[in-house]
């Protein structure tokens, strides 16, 4: 089974780009995140034409998460538990049924957090604490569980192409990184440390500059996986050329191969 994870800057923008992927890659699950539509808007038609089921938690111009699914989509769960006046759409789990068991994934768009001397700093810390217990109760399911997203959240000095030009950033300060290791010691695996490690390989490039084409990107984009979604890893890749497809999103996908 492969899982990815990308966030597509907009559905509806790159709906060409993303369907072109999506025939290409062939995953059997895609967390994806910043869809930027409400659920009416999603292209529940376009995707079905490919094979694949859609379970959508959307918002009008912002935020936005949905998992495509080739396999079913069962349990479906909308927003994050923990805070009832949050209403930004940023967490959707679901079931998805195995040949011999299931996996329960959820795509996460957490919060950018800057600029850091504003509330929004303080709400990102708290998003990803009520993540980190929310992933606890989950991970005493004892399921193979994939948490799959957009971090915004640089793990290690070596997952950015400048660590000096970004001392200060909310994707790069000592709490972010802290909370990361935070969600990862209820007994998490980060997949991409887990089978690969090197150091330079990017998730994110920005529009500007040409970071692109300098290859100045970072590290934000993870699954993060229970004991039992980690035994059964046997591969993650980072698929860089879907950066330089058209009208790309500024994010790439990830993509985790699984035993079923």
């Amino acid at each position: 089974m492969k899982i990815a994870t990308w966030n597509v800057n907009s559905i509806n923008a790159r709906l060409p780009t993303i369907l072109a992927w999506l025939e290409k890659a062939a995953p059997d699950v895609v967390c994806l995140q910043e869809i930027k539509c409400v659920d009416e808007k999603f292209p529940t038609d376009a995707v079905a034409e490919l094979g694949y089921e859609a379970a959508v938690h959307g918002q009008k111009t912002y935020n936005g998460v949905a998992i495509l699914s080739k396999r079913g989509i069962e349990d479906v769960t909308c927003g994050l538990p923990g805070d009832d006046d949050d209403e930004q759409a940023r967490y959707i789990e679901a079931v998805i049924p195995g040949e011999t068991s299931a996996f329960r994934v959820a795509s996460i768009y957490l919060p950018n957090g800057n600029p850091v001397d504003t509330e929004k700093y303080g709400y990102k810390l708290k998003w990803f604490e009520r993540l980190r217990m929310h992933a606890r109760g989950l991970r005493a399911l004892e399921e193979p569980l994939v948490l799959a997203g957009d971090y915004n959240a640089i793990p290690r000095p070596e997952d950015v192409h400048d660590p000096a030009a970004w001392e200060g950033d909310a994707l790069f300060r000592p709490e972010t990184r802290s909370a990361w290791r935070a969600l990862l010691w209820e007994g998490f695996t980060d997949a991409f440390m887990a089978v690969d490690g090197r150091m330079s390989q990017y998730t994110f490039w920005d529009y500007q500059g040409g970071a692109w084409q300098k290859d100045h990107g970072i590290r934000i984009d993870h699954l993060a996986l229970s004991p039992q979604a980690a035994d059964r890893l046997e591969g993650v890749e980072i698929d860089r050329k879907a950066r330089a497809m058209e009208k790309p999103s500024d994010h790439v996908p990830v993509i985790g191969a699984f035993r079923d």
